[in-house]
């Protein structure tokens, strides 16, 4: 059964509905009692618990004043303007991919917002923004009880102080606000009421603020995105550079080639959004430029050796040279002492390529398990980088060598650069 039918009820012709899905059998399962049929249109079907007198009573649940299907992200913006606009006080709840937000609205403001969504929970929040160590989330995690929530209990603890808890519980609800612009499919309810007893902090963040900030996020993150794709990857100080503007130098300052986007956040306390803003403008000026994730796992490494190593033979091959390459290759990996035995029953193939399985066993007998990672990285990124040593004078114009090549330079079209830019992750984090 497919997806789409997981969702599936249907209706026969005595007007008995049955789930066909899992997900609506369980979903149907949790909402034993009775509940009223709403009118509505041919091709919806509109419930609401009532209870078995029948009547909508103030017990059985908040009126829903506005609901609706979301098709595309940014959809719920003229929801949330209504809302704010109006003035209503309620509650409304964003249903996507399993994740659950609910943000809190009172005279055109979001006083609070709540969401199941791993990433926007508020440990998460603290760690991101550098308030709390792994290990004092595990402590915090540990003293949470019925009568304390988690920032309560990090503030006893002496972890953070009740102020800083308090912007950053305001940079949490911000946060949801914005996951919840850029739902693109999902569905929206609009309640209006809510139990107070939920909101245990409350904020004042004026909607048409959040709005526009929100919508200014999605413009600008599309520019960002094509040079700094992710907050994994890693930017680093280019060179020989003046000092960025002195508004950049915090989060200059905070690059050190090894720490990802992610990383940055933490140590400067601020959010991803902030810094990434930052890392682009220090991109276009010139001052840093942005590598790959590190790859995670030895079998990810050899991955990465492999796309680089079958690029650098893809370009020597066409010149009628690759045999005298691999034969420089073979007497640099003997001469090395290390290679003969990570590559052992690994290959290399005809087109360089590694076995990632045996490389992976290999490393593990070679260096064990804890160095692995680390030392495949190295010695990987130094064959590679030997390979284009080795390459580069057969890739050069005729006029230059003298023998046999290719009309235009590979290199000055950007194969030096490619494998470069593809092997950086590889690179040792001295």
């Amino acid at each position: 059964m497919d997806d789409d039918r997981l969702e599936l009820v249907r209706i026969d012709s005595t007007g008995t509905a049955h789930p066909v899905g899992k997900t609506a059998s369980q979903r149907m399962r949790a909402r034993q009692g009775a509940f009223r049929l709403m009118p509505a249109p041919a091709h919806l079907v509109v419930m609401r618990y009532v209870g078995e007198d029948g009547k909508r009573d103030a017990e059985d649940g908040p009126v829903f004043r506005l609901a609706g299907e979301l098709t595309t992200p940014g959809a719920i913006c003229d929801v949330v303007a209504l809302i704010g606009q109006a003035g209503w006080k309620g509650e409304l709840v964003v249903l996507a991919e399993g994740s659950s937000r609910s943000l809190f609205f009172e005279h055109s403001h979001v006083i609070a917002g709540q969401s199941t969504v791993e990433g926007e929970r508020l440990g998460e929040i603290l760690y991101r923004y550098g308030a709390l160590t792994p290990d004092q989330i595990v402590a915090t995690a540990k003293a949470v009880s019925p009568e304390v929530r988690f920032g309560e209990a990090a503030v006893k603890l002496g972890f953070i102080t009740r102020e800083r808890l308090f912007q950053l519980v305001a940079r949490q609800v911000e946060e949801i606000v914005f996951a919840v612009l850029l739902v693109g499919d999902g569905m929206f309810y609009f309640l209006d009421t809510y139990d107070e007893a939920r909101v245990t902090t409350r904020q004042s963040l004026l909607v048409n603020g959040l709005l526009m900030e929100g919508v200014r996020r999605m413009d600008e993150t599309r520019y960002f995105r094509d040079r700094i794709p992710s907050d994994q990857h890693v930017p680093a100080r280019v060179a020989a550079r003046e000092a960025p503007a002195v508004e950049f130098l915090k989060v200059f300052e905070a690059i050190d080639g090894t720490r990802a986007v992610a990383e940055i956040c933490r140590v400067v306390g601020q959010g991803e959004f902030e810094v990434t803003q930052v890392l682009f403008q220090l991109v276009q000026s010139g001052h840093v430029i942005v590598h790959a994730p590190r790859p995670t796992g030895a079998a990810a490494i050899v991955a990465l050796f492999n796309q680089a190593i079958a690029m650098i033979f893809g370009e020597v091959d066409a010149t009628g040279r690759g045999g005298e390459v691999r034969e420089q290759l073979a007497s640099f990996a003997t001469g090395a002492g290390i290679y003969d035995s990570l590559f052992r029953k690994a290959g290399p193939a005809a087109d360089g390529t590694l076995l990632a399985e045996r490389i992976v066993e290999n490393i593990a007998v070679l260096v064990g398990p804890d160095q692995a990672e680390t030392m495949l990285a190295q010695w990987l990124y130094e064959y590679v980088s030997f390979a284009m040593f080795v390459v580069e004078p057969y890739l050069r114009p005729p006029s230059e060598t003298g023998g046999v090549a290719r009309k235009a330079d590979p290199l000055g079209s950007g194969l030096a650069k490619k494998v470069a830019e593809l092997i950086a992750p590889l690179a040792p984090k001295s």
